[in-house]
């Protein structure tokens, strides 16, 4: 397997773990605070990762930006939407990232080094669409560490 797929595997599987520890220390009763009113609370983080979770398998196998804009927000705003529970969240998230290593199990090494057209972003180095479910989820659960603060959790979750 190439290095850098088995790093991309490696650091989303950990980026999954990450995210799911700050998820678990969040108490129920804090689960759908929020510090401002157009803030997401820990439950809208955790659906906006999990919506977000099916299309990054879709980018890679597509080596690239499949849709237009407006498909790929109307993909993700209806799997986001399409979360109810806690539960809903977290199934699909794993199923997102289980998905998403399977992509990457078929990644060539010619993919590897391939610069894509990417709409808004322009040329793409092809290893950002395999890095991108990992840092997503590195992202969102540092505002979850920052929500856990705001009601004065001041311990490291690892």
């Amino acid at each position: 397997m190439n290095n850098t797929v088995r790093q991309s595997k490696e650091r989303v599987t950990w980026a999954l773990g990450r995210f799911e520890t700050a998820l678990r220390f969040v108490p129920a009763d804090k689960l759908d605070w929020s510090p401002t009113p157009t803030a997401k609370s820990a439950f809208q983080i955790a659906a906006h990762c999990a919506g977000y979770s099916g299309v990054f398998p879709k980018m890679i196998r597509a080596v690239g930006f499949p849709w237009t804009l407006d498909e790929f927000q109307a993909e993700v705003r209806a799997a986001i939407e399409a979360v109810s529970t806690l539960d809903d969240a977290e199934a699909a998230l794993r199923q997102g990232v289980a998905d998403t290593l399977a992509a990457l199990d078929g990644v060539t090494d010619e993919q590897v080094e391939s610069v894509v057209d990417t709409p808004g972003l322009g040329p793409t180095p092809f290893t950002f669409f395999m890095t991108v479910a990992a840092l997503h989820l590195e992202g969102h659960a540092a505002q979850i560490d920052y929500l856990q603060t705001c009601w004065d959790d001041q311990d490291v979750h690892l």
